[in-house]
């Protein structure tokens, strides 16, 4: 049985498109929107988190010579696109949907307000954080841990394209070993890339536990609501075990 009745659900932009490209595949877009309909209908309220790498990433952008903050504002427009994709694609399955910005743009979407995105997810809407924090420097992945910890979500649960945390890359290791759970302390000190280290001090001192998981292998995210053990638990409360 799954234990939470509130989740924060973290999508990365590239999440959004094909593998080495950049732009929307609508079609990844509408599976995700079905899956987020699937744990609707058991009574879980759920806030996304949205990246924008499959738009613009602001780091790179940077890196090409532009000034970082402007580079950085850009990358939070991008997520803003997301984030009306993936509310396009979730009215059509007949949710109730609220994108939140913080940046104010009040023409496409609300500005983010800590009372009212809490009252959207009280009424059972499915609220969608766009434009992360508001500001330069900070990455979406801090943004979910904030946003969790504001409205009160009790997990976060990151979607990925790979199925879990590894003690190394797998791409690289071809014995690496897969974490079935990980203390934050772990994760912090072998620097795992999970999150960044903002987010998981965030989580760590908030008692708020992670689980990454693959969302493109069908029906996990649904299988995660049903207490199937899928990807990798983070948490304050376990220690280190390996698939």
């Amino acid at each position: 049985m799954f234990p939470y009745s509130r989740v924060l659900l973290k999508l990365s932009g590239e999440s959004f498109s094909n593998k080495g490209e950049f732009g929307i595949n609508y079609l990844l877009v509408k599976n995700i929107a079905e899956q987020i309909k699937a744990i609707h209908k058991q009574g879980i309220n759920i806030a996304v988190v949205i990246g924008g790498g499959n738009i613009i990433r602001g780091n790179l952008v940077a890196e090409s010579g532009i000034d970082r903050a402007t580079a950085d504002y850009m990358g939070m427009l991008g997520t803003v696109i997301n984030a009306l994709a993936l509310q396009d694609a979730c009215e059509k399955l007949g949710l109730i949907t609220r994108v939140q910005t913080a940046i104010e743009m009040r023409s496409i979407a609300e500005s983010y307000v800590r009372r009212k995105a809490i009252r959207h997810l009280e009424k059972n809407r499915v609220v969608i954080f766009a434009a992360g924090t508001g500001n330069p420097f900070f990455t979406t992945d801090t943004t979910a841990a904030l946003r969790a910890i504001e409205v009160g979500c009790q997990v976060i649960l990151k979607a990925t394209k790979v199925d879990g945390v590894y003690d190394s890359d797998p791409k690289k290791n071809p014995h690496a070993k897969r974490y079935v759970t990980l203390p934050y302390r772990e994760a912090l000190q072998k620097e795992l890339k999970v999150m960044d280290a903002t987010a998981l001090a965030l989580c760590m001192e908030n008692n708020i536990p992670i689980i990454v998981f693959d969302i493109f292998k069908d029906g996990n995210l649904k299988k995660l609501i049903d207490g199937y053990k899928i990807g990798t638990l983070i948490s304050n409360d376990v220690g280190v075990e390996y698939e």
